[in-house]
């Protein structure tokens, strides 16, 4: 079953796929004060993405992250 929260997730994960992002640029768009609604911190804690520290902060979608995405398509 698709929960809501999966289907926010697969969006930011295809949002990250699609060109690369900076940390600063993922935390302003999808960081949230919520406590219900953690995309971000989930897909953190789950190893969904990871983070290239010598690449400016590029943030990246682990393999994890992509076989979530395989399995959650937006369309």
């Amino acid at each position: 079953m698709k929960t809501a929260q999966d289907a926010l997730t697969a969006q930011m994960l295809e949002w990250i796929a699609a060109r690369p992002h900076p940390y600063s640029e993922v935390i302003d768009v999808w960081k949230t004060s919520c406590p219900r609604l953690s995309v971000w911190e989930d897909a953190c804690i789950e190893g969904l993405v990871g983070c290239h520290p010598v690449r400016n902060g590029t943030v990246f979608l682990t393999d994890k992250g992509k076989c979530f995405l395989d399995q959650h398509p937006t369309y």
